[in-house]
């Protein structure tokens, strides 16, 4: 089976079920494992996918999303020129878990989506904070402040953390702030897992230098911390990784 992966979620759930010698091509983000996408054909950016490349590769089925805003159209591109393709949008860990089974299913290893799914709710399924949880300010994006929602996984991730993302009673994937509504709702500490942005470049000094925000007890304690996008922004097997350092995170707010 040929398989093409247009997002780095899916590029990292195929890996994890085992199944990376099926790969023939990936889109130019995903970066994981290394020693695997290194050696694979390029296809473009999640947003501008050179469809002809695709469809050169001989792919029996291509692995899209609609989890990145803007990818529908990709997905209209595909349908249009007559690939085999699923296109999932997880908004929970539920959803993360149906997508790797469905994954699974599709690439003839479901015992191993199976497992794969068991060790991934080990870590991540988890009782409901208490109501003192401290509140979060996940940041995809900081200028505007671009937060997750409810219908998020990342969402997910922060209440497994034992903390409450500070949307987390809407019903949004994501949505901005302004800096004044940020101020009004106070969180304990923001979360730089800013997308398509290495994080070594990351700034938190960005953060605490907003004046709107100098009186917050987040920039008066210096509780602006970094996950890379990598652990929580990809709806994949690394969102383990991402509850942990956030589990971090949250056993320094409690000191």
């Amino acid at each position: 089976m040929r398989i093409v992966s247009l997002a780095c979620s899916n590029t990292e759930i195929v890996c994890a079920l085992g199944c990376a010698d099926l790969l023939v091509g990936v889109d130019d983000h995903s970066d994981h494992p290394e020693d695997v996408v290194a050696r694979l054909p390029k296809v473009g950016p999640d947003l501008d996918i050179d469809i002809d490349r695709v469809a050169a590769l001989e792919p029996d089925l291509v692995l899209a999303t609609l989890t990145v805003p803007g990818h529908e159209k990709v997905v209209e591109r595909l349908e249009a020129a007559g690939l085999r393709f699923i296109a999932p949008e997880p908004v929970s860990l539920e959803h993360v878990y149906r997508d790797i089974h469905a994954i699974g299913g599709l690439l003839s290893v479901p015992e191993r989506a199976d497992r794969l799914v068991a060790e991934m709710r080990e870590a991540l399924d988890t009782p409901e904070p208490p109501v003192d949880a401290p509140s979060i300010l996940v940041q995809w994006w900081p200028k505007p402040v671009i937060t997750p929602g409810k219908l998020s996984w990342a969402t997910d991730v922060v209440r497994a953390a034992g903390a409450r993302a500070l949307l987390a009673d809407e019903d949004v994937k994501s949505r901005p702030m302004s800096d004044e509504e940020v101020a009004e709702l106070a969180p304990d500490a923001v979360v730089l897992s800013w997308c398509g942005v290495h994080p070594d470049k990351y700034r938190p000094d960005v953060i605490l230098r907003n004046r709107r925000w100098s009186e917050l007890p987040f920039v008066r304690n210096e509780r602006v911390y970094c996950v890379g996008e990598p652990y929580l922004g990809r709806p994949g097997p690394r969102l383990v990784e991402g509850v942990r350092r956030m589990r971090e995170i949250v056993e320094q707010l409690r000191t």
